[in-house]
């Protein structure tokens, strides 16, 4: 049986993903994951695919062991996993209960590691997996300090990843958009929809990309990023949202 698995399946770059990737190819079955079931059953009746709807919170470890139940049960061939969970806050660090930042690495860290762990026994030659990361993966960004550390995370597992199953034929690629339309943040340089995202990533790893990063004016923001003293990048950033 060959399936599609998609974390965060419910909105956003995951609901997207599920149907671009229901237009584009064909599977036995499509898994949907996400916290909230009836926003998956109402995703699951407009598209083509058998979908398979799970709910599930993985930021705990019982979910994480459910999924692998399930695998076990089934036996399905994994052809693409998508890991879109993840949310992240605008805020000052100490304003923010200890417990978020917790749920926050647990969902944008290690529940995109242990999804991926679990589910790479299941995948074979051209086997394709995509791994939610952030322009925020590539420095700093104070006021949102954990969620970019996540990223950060992500940006590198993945690329490490990716390396190491070459052998195998299956391929792992990290996500890092720019910023969204978001009332909490007072500048971006250029706004992007979910199915833009979506578009280039399918694209970039048909390419055969580690990373993919949609619009010119990100990339270009990544390059000189990596030039840039962080502690500068830093400054800017801070006068661009009025805290600096």
């Amino acid at each position: 049986m060959k399936i599609a698995v998609i974390t965060g399946a419910s909105s956003g770059i995951g609901q997207e993903f599920v149907r671009a990737l229901d237009k584009a190819e064909q599977f036995d079955e499509v898994w949907l994951i996400a916290r909230r079931l009836e926003r998956l059953e109402a995703l699951a009746s407009g598209i083509r695919a058998k979908a398979r709807c799970i709910s599930l919170d993985l930021t705990k470890e019982e979910s994480i062991a459910a999924y692998a139940q399930l695998l076990e049960e089934h036996k399905p061939q994994i052809a693409v996993l998508v890991n879109a969970s993840g949310f992240g806050k605008f805020k000052a660090f100490e304003e923010e209960p200890l417990a978020v930042y917790n749920e926050m690495i647990d969902l944008n860290a290690k529940a995109v590691m242990a999804m991926t762990y679990v589910s790479l026994p299941y995948m074979e030659r051209g086997g394709r997996i995509y791994e939610m990361g952030s322009l925020s993966a590539f420095q700093p960004v104070p006021y949102i300090n954990v969620y970019a550390a996540t990223k950060a995370f992500v940006l590198s597992f993945t690329r490490a990843l990716n390396a190491e199953l070459k052998g195998r034929g299956i391929r792992a690629m990290a996500i890092c958009p720019g910023w969204v339309s978001d009332s909490t943040i007072t500048y971006f340089n250029r706004y992007y929809e979910a199915k833009d995202v979506v578009r280039r990533a399918l694209r970039d790893m048909d390419k055969g990309k580690d990373v993919s990063i949609v619009g010119f004016p990100i990339r270009a923001q990544v390059f000189f990023t990596k030039l840039l003293p962080h502690r500068l990048v830093m400054k800017v950033w801070l006068r661009q949202q009025k805290k600096g």
